[in-house]
């Protein structure tokens, strides 16, 4: 393509267009599967229970410390089944890009994309692009849906989860939200904390063997407490959460402090909050913290027999109530 940006022309349904989906696209997603002429493809699957889930990503800046928009689609697809209790397989993508991007910049998202896919060990079978006039869009949006695979009979749910039971946190929180923000240079910050953006799939199989799992999800928007008030909400327990236990990285916890920020409440990318019965948590705590990835993994909390609410205890002794998020504090970070 001799095009240096994108203009409307790349959504027209002609030359230029075919010239992005096979140039940048197909060139790097191209597998068996994709078929960029045809509507709609085959998917083999192999035996077990069929999971399927969607999302959007509207991320600013587009790039930033440890991961981009691509990446990040492509993870937090994959996580969302991952923290199911299923092995990611398929993804569609459907990218809307507004006029102007550099096809530079397009290409490195779209390749990086593609690596993450490889990582995670799906495969981007269906896909489509759509132009938006100058002004209307953020650079570039992404929307993805997903498709695994689960093992028959696994019951992980919120109607899982019983009183006693442990809360595991796979690693530190809040570096995605912060690294975005650095990014951005907001308020004469910089930084070079990286975000946590990756696939939690090998977080996730390392519990389902425990009988006594209950319950994952990955903390993203709205973060830990979120999460927390999720399964509160569901449960009518209450969640006794160790102020001690729950791993900030001191560049996350210093930002948050200068500007008035909550790390519990920023979103993760690359984690994951599990519910264990007690009985099970050092086990399942020992079993993360054998990955590379669940190494500074805790157990942060216990769920009990009280009101629906999300208690912090403080290493003082103290005690404060993280209340339901109201206010987006960094918006447009996944």
């Amino acid at each position: 393509m001799s095009e240096t940006h994108i203009t409307l022309a790349h959504g027209n349904g002609g030359r230029f267009m075919r010239e992005l989906i096979e140039g940048v696209f197909a060139r790097h997603l191209g597998n068996p599967l994709l078929d960029v002429d045809a509507d709609a493809v085959h998917l083999p699957t192999d035996p077990g229970e069929l999971m399927f889930t969607t999302d959007g990503f509207t991320v600013q800046p587009l790039e930033f410390p440890g991961g981009d928009i691509g990446s990040l689609a492509v993870h937090g697809t994959v996580n969302d089944l991952a923290v199911a209790g299923a092995v990611p397989r398929y993804l569609s993508l459907n990218a809307f890009i507004e006029e102007g991007l550099p096809l530079t910049q397009l290409e490195r998202i779209v390749a990086s994309l593609a690596q993450a896919a490889r990582a995670a060990g799906v495969v981007v079978a269906a896909g489509d692009t759509k132009v938006l006039r100058r002004g209307e869009g953020g650079g570039l949006y992404l929307a993805t849906t997903g498709v695994g695979l689960r093992r028959p009979g696994l019951a992980l749910g919120l109607r899982q989860i019983r009183p006693g039971d442990a809360v595991l946190l796979s690693g530190p929180v809040g570096d995605h939200g912060i690294a975005v923000m650095l990014a951005r240079e907001q308020f004469g910050l910089k930084g070079a904390l990286q975000s946590d953006c990756a696939s939690v799939l090998p977080l996730t199989q390392a519990l389902l063997d425990f009988p006594g799992l209950r319950f994952m999800r990955d903390p993203t928007r709205g973060g830990l407490a979120t999460v927390m008030h999720e399964i509160c909400r569901a449960t009518g327990l209450q969640a006794d959460m160790q102020q001690q236990a729950i791993p900030v990285r001191e560049q996350v916890a210093s930002v948050c402090e200068m500007l008035g920020y909550d790390p519990y409440y920023l979103a993760c990318e690359g984690r994951v909050v599990a519910v264990v019965a007690a009985d099970q948590a050092d086990a399942a705590l020992a079993a993360w913290r054998a990955l590379p990835q669940g190494s500074e993994a805790a157990i942060v909390g216990h769920l009990t027999a009280g009101r629906p609410a999300v208690v912090l205890h403080t290493p003082l002794g103290g005690t404060r109530l993280l209340d339901e998020l109201e206010d987006d504090p960094l918006p447009r970070i996944c």
